[in-house]
This record gives structure tokens, sequence and C-alpha cells, in this order.
């Protein structure tokens, strides 16, 4: 390996920061028009009226679209999950608050959004609920998809009841997660070509063109190939731009009807509640324990919030299955419906959320015991999957623990709450415990080596600024033996071999290991070429005894190189495609990336203000591809759990059903005042078992725990649990 691991710069970075990168709404289209949505203020009822009247006199507009002269869709507008159910403008029922009830379509941008304001809507509206508390009796169980694959929302091993009656001490809480929104840079944004009656082009802001373009097809009732879906560059998705929403239809509708491409951008306001965010939740977390720490059963139960129409279970308590040695173990998941629009995945979806709640458990657990959190955690380490009996595919937990332990100061920590202070701030230090599924899903790719002995690699997989134009060139290099500055990795295309959404931080794993077997084929076919070739240095040799370097195929004093193959075979590019898979061996194993929080805080005790002053993460993902891309992914997800847990609350009039906090202004993430010391570390695992390329990914792991270690500072520093996030100065005064 001369480039897998190494910190390379990102090579789309030069062209991000000149400006010469085109997001898909700076795509540029002859004779585009422009389209503004107007969306709903009501959560529940039906559209009575839409005067669009002033509106289409202004000078400029080609049309406003409503439901009632919207041109019928053919098709179906969803699908299986993770497709989600959308409204484009093709009935009067409103569903939630922001829902689009009309666009409007003018020759500027600036006319089309002075269009918009001018429609005048009246809508029959129906008391909304949109709080979990409301609707616990109507809660109801629903499958979980989770890492590519539907699992059940209930589980049992052993008897959790009868492990709390003969525990020694226990604890029973309930923990609360708000609803969440993401807020990356670069709204969503679609622009919408069509080249034939039954062709079209899409300029999509996604993590996903091969479900827009099955979206798309689906809704118009076109074959899926004539629907071409380019995704070159994301400004952030998080999650939200893994299924198409509203707007993508709706784009591709206006298009149709005005005769024009059309682009849509999503105000930051219409980012609230029309595509998606992290659901509510309320959890229920049982724990009992011997006197020596040792778990006698675990209970965790989670109520998570979907829409009227649609379904997303929030998959909390998935994560309690595996985590911890204990003979008893029990997980429930139930979902409520709500007038909210649907929910989606949002960093680390499930285990975030649910790691909050499991990892303050166990804290409150350790100071009813007068136990150290981290030994408590060591005293029921689990080495084999306590649920399913399977051994761990790699596991360093352990390592981890130990690791951020002495890189944090763990010995420092003052055992009893409130009893230390710095420069009159009280200071407290928690932890807790991260582990995210290690997903895999079939991805194929296609690798060229062209005549000048460089190679060509494509995959249609997303870069959402993680660095996988990067880290795929590198595993390209390696595998096909050539320097890295040799290797152009392309993506981001529909027509490129089909590839998984970038989501679940299972790009690397999976886009990487069809890059890595992809480019190990192509280099195989080329020495197959050599040594066949009777004009070769090489004829004659064994496959097996060539070796690859820097370009060059080298065997008993002999060499060849790439180029003078391929000039040889003609001057046409070689080219290989190929698929990865996860095999019958994965499921051998319980496949996981495991990693340890520690957060140091200071609150001021007049004012209740939290600030997080220090932050160590130390974990264990599998194979790194890139150590600068990789730690930044790591340091987001942990800057993410100061938001979590400070800041982040998408806040609703209750009796409106309207998302208050709608801009950044009001949705508060972290700045840079925010953010103090963040310290992520790796420990590398050699995995034979995960997948090809040994990957776990690292996207969202950063994310899991922080919350917990963060909420378990602030009990050490105030002696104060705070059990519903986010930690505001108001829960602690």
């Amino acid at each position: 390996m001369k480039s897998v691991g190494k910190p390379l710069v990102r090579i789309d970075g030069r062209a991000k920061v000149t400006g010469e990168a085109r997001y898909s709404y700076e795509v540029q289209v002859p004779g585009a028009a422009y389209a503004v949505l107007v969306t709903s203020g009501v959560a529940r009822g039906r559209l009575v009226e839409i005067d669009t009247s002033a509106a289409e006199r202004e000078p400029g507009v080609l049309a406003i679209i409503t439901p009632r002269n919207a041109i019928r869709l053919p098709g179906k507008l969803h699908g299986e999950p993770p497709d989600r159910v959308v409204q484009a403008l093709q009935d009067d029922r409103i569903l939630f608050s922001n829902q689009p009830v009309a666009v409007a379509v003018a020759d500027t941008l600036e006319r089309a959004t002075h269009a918009a304001l001018l429609v005048r809507v009246r809508a029959e509206a129906e008391p909304p609920s949109i709080r979990v508390q409301d609707a616990l009796d109507r809660a109801f169980p629903h499958d979980i998809v989770a890492g590519g694959r539907k699992q059940e929302p209930d589980s049992a091993h052993g008897d959790a009841a009868r492990g709390m009656r003969e525990a020694d001490a226990r604890i029973e809480q309930a923990y609360e997660v708000p609803p969440e929104t993401h807020s990356p840079m670069e709204p969503h944004a679609t622009i919408a070509l069509w080249n034939a009656p039954d062709r079209v082009t899409l300029y999509d802001s996604s993590q996903w063109v091969f479900a827009v373009r099955n979206k798309i097809a689906n809704a118009f009732a076109i074959p899926k190939e004539n629907v071409h879906v380019m995704t070159k560059f994301v400004g952030g998705a998080f999650g939200c731009k893994g299924s198409p929403w509203s707007h993508v239809i709706i784009a591709a509708l206006a298009a149709k009807q005005v005769g024009r491409p059309v682009k849509l951008v999503l105000t930051r306001q219409q980012m609230f509640g029309m595509v998606g965010g992290r659901p509510q939740t309320v959890q229920a977390v049982a724990l009992g324990a011997k006197k020596d720490g040792q778990l006698a059963a675990l209970r965790h139960e989670s109520t998570s919030a979907t829409s009227r129409f649609d379904v997303f279970v929030e998959a909390a308590a998935l994560q309690a299955r595996h985590i911890y040695a204990c003979p008893n173990i029990e997980t429930k998941h139930r979902v409520v419906r709500l007038d909210i629009g649907t929910p989606t995945f949002m960093r680390a979806p499930g285990e975030s959320s649910g790691s909050f709640a499991l990892e303050s458990a166990m804290d409150e657990l350790a100071h009813a015991l007068a136990l150290d959190p981290l030994a408590l955690r060591l005293k029921n380490y689990a080495e084999i999957d306590p649920s399913e009996g399977k051994p761990f595919s790699s596991k360093s937990l352990r390592q981890c623990y130990t690791e951020g332990a002495r890189r944090f100061g763990w010995d420092k920590r003052p055992a009893k709450p409130r009893s230390q202070t710095r420069e009159g701030l009280l200071l407290g230090m928690g932890m807790a415990t991260a582990s995210y599924p290690a997903n895999f899903s079939p991805a194929s790719a296609v690798a060229r080596m062209l005549p000048d002995g460089s190679a060509q690699v494509e995959s249609g997989t997303i870069d959402l600024g993680t660095g996988t134009y990067t880290v795929m060139a590198q595993v390209a290099a390696d595998a096909l033996g050539l320097p890295y500055e040799k290797v152009r990795f392309d993506l981001g295309d529909s027509e490129m071999p089909e590839a998984p959404i970038s989501a679940g931080s299972m790009t690397a794993a999976s886009v990487g290991s069809a890059v890595l077997l992809t480019c190990g084929a192509l280099r195989e076919k080329l020495v197959q070429l050599a040594v066949a070739d009777p004009a070769s240095p090489l004829h004659g040799a064994r496959t097996e005894e060539v070796r690859v370097e820097e370009g060059r195929l080298a065997a008993q004093g002999r060499s060849d190189t790439y180029a003078d193959v391929v000039r040889r075979a003609g001057e046409k590019p070689i080219e290989v495609r190929s698929k990865a898979a996860p095999g019958e061996e994965r499921k051998k194993y319980t496949n996981l990336a495991f990693g340890a929080q520690f957060a140091e805080v200071l609150v001021d005790p007049d004012l209740g203000s939290v600030r997080v002053s220090r932050m160590v993460g130390v974990f264990a993902p599998g194979r790194v591809l890139n150590a600068r891309t990789a730690r930044s992914q790591l340091m987001g997800g942990m800057v993410w759990g100061i938001g979590m847990a400070l800041l982040e609350h998408s806040v609703y009039d209750e009796k409106l059903g309207r998302i208050m906090s709608r801009d950044l202004a009001d949705y508060h993430v972290p700045g840079n005042a925010d953010v103090g010391v963040v310290e992520p570390y790796f420990i590398e695992e050699q995995d034979e078992h995960v997948n090809p390329a040994g990957v776990k990914g690292v996207g969202e792991l950063g994310l899991c725990g922080a919350a917990a270690a963060i909420a378990n500072a602030v009990f050490n520093a105030t002696g104060r649990r705070i059990r519903t996030l986010p930690i505001t100065p108001d829960k602690l005064l």
C-alpha cells in the first residue's frame, strides 16, 4: 500500500475553494426558467382556494402551477423504503406545514420569488398533533430498515423482567431527543431538462442518483434509461438528500409543463419539514446490575415520530442488542403518526439518539453503584455479540477505552459531582461508548487503462464532501500499482456503474471494495495480455511472478509498462467492469465499528451555560483509507455531538403544527466559538471479514456517544441529570 492510508489533500479541494466546482444549481443550462415553491402555513386540512391572478399578471411569469392545473402524473409517486411518499401538486390534501402547494415559474429567480409571494392560499384547517407524548396510546411496531436489510422491531434475549427482579441496583428512566433538522450549507436544488417527451436530464443535489432516476421514471411512467441524473458536488447532506423529495418531482413537472428547463432551489426556511429530519424520540431504558456492576438486565424501548402518510422508524434501540455482555436483553421500537413531514436519516440515525439514552443510563447506573463509568463498561465488555452469539468481525473497543482514557486524563475525573471548579466554573468529565454498523451494500465500478498508462475509474456514487474522489483514487492506485497522480476517479452520474446510497457510512466500504476488485481484475487482465504477447518483454512469464509498481510490470529481470501493453493491444482503452457484494462469510460475524468518547465541560453556576472545553475520541474503524479525510469526518461528528447535546431543536408551535425555528438564526448549530479542543484518534484494524476493502466507515461513528459523553460530563459538573436534549441553561438553573 503506497497511497491508501496517507493523509493526501482532497483532489477536489482547490476546485471548491476557487469556485471552479459547480454544484447542481450552478450548472449552466441554456434557456433555463426559475421555479419557487409556495408552501402551506397549515399543518393539516384541505386547500379551498389558490388565487394566482396577481402573480400571473407579473412580467416574466411563465406559469403558476397548482393542484388545479398541474399535469397529472401517470405513474407511481412512491416505491419501497427508503423511497419517500411525496406531494407533487396532485391533490388538495394538506398533510404538514411547509408542504408544497404551488410553484411559480418565471424567467428570472427574482421574478419567480416575487410571483410566489403574490399567490394567496386559503385552506380549511384541522387541529394538528405534533407531539409524540400525545400519541403514545396509538404507537405501533414497524419493521426497521437498517444496514440495507429489514430487521424485526423487537428483540428478546433471555428474560429481562427476571433479570431486573434479581438485580441489586436498578435504573429505569426516560430520555428524549427532540426533532432536529439537517442544515447543510447547500440547500436542496434541482435542474430538470426534458430532451424529448419521454427523456429527461436532472442535475440534483443528491446522495443517490439512482434513487432520483427511479423516482422520476416511476412518476412519469418512462423507462429508467431515459432518465439521466448527475450530481458532481454536494455541499453537505447528512441523510436529508438520500431520498428524492417533492421538489424533485415538481421541478421535472414544471419543466415539462412550461416547455423549458427549470431550476428549483429550496429556501433555508423550506428546508424545515419538507425534506425530513431527525424524528423526536422518547426512550425508556431499564438497567439492572449486581453489586459488582455486572449487568443482569438491559431493556431499551424507543418510540419515534413519523408522518400520517409514510413510515420512518428511528432504530434507536438497535445498538442495545450488541454492545454490552448481558444475559437478558430486550428491545422494542414503536412509531406514532403525527401531522408532520416524514422524518428521515440524519447523521448516525438511530445510533446517535439511542446512544444518548443508553449511555446516559449506563452513567446513571455507575453513579448508583459508586463505580467508575469506564470500569462499569469494561466489566460488561462483550467479547461476542450477546444477542446473536456471533463473534465480531473485529473489535478493538477495549483499546479505544484504554487509549482514550490515557489521552484524555480520565484518572483526573472528580468522582463526586459538583466538586471541581476552574476559574469559577464547574468542571465535569464524562464518557460514552460509540458504535455504528459496518454497513456494506452491492456496488459496481468500471476501470480503464488508457494508452498513456494512466487509469480512469468510475462508479455512480456521490462525494458528499467527505473525500470520495480522493480515497477511491488512492484505492485504485494501489490496486493497479500506479502512482496516485496517474489515476482519475469520477462519480455522480446515473449512466455509470450502479452504486448504493452514499449514506450509512458505507460508501468507502461498498464502492471501495468494488474499486479494489475491479482494479485488481484490470491489473490481472493487463498482466495476462503482457505474458501472452510475443512482442512483450514478459512473454512466457508466469502471471503469478509478475509484480507491478509505478505502472511497470516486472518479472525475472524483465519489464514492460501498462502504456506499452495498451499500445500493442490496439491503443484503445482496456476495460474491466466488476461488482462487490456481501457474501455468506459476512453473515457469520457481527459487523460493527466501535469507539470511546470523552468530554470535559465547564458550566457557569449562575447562568447555567455549558461550554465543551475538550473532547477526545478514539475509534476503531477498520482500515483507514485516508488519514486526513477520516480524521475530518470523525471531528465533524464530534462537533455535531456538541450541537446535538447543547443546541439543536426544531421547535414547533404546538397549536399551528409549524416549525418556528426555521433558519440558522433560530435553529442553532455550533459555531467556531462553541467548539473547544476536539481530538479524534484511530486504532486501525485489519478486518478480513467485514468487506474486501476492510473498511468499516467513519462518517457517523464520530457522532455516536458524543452527546451522551457531554451530558454525562454536565452531570459530573453540576449533579443535575438532564434527560431531555438539548441541555439548555433553563434546565440547569
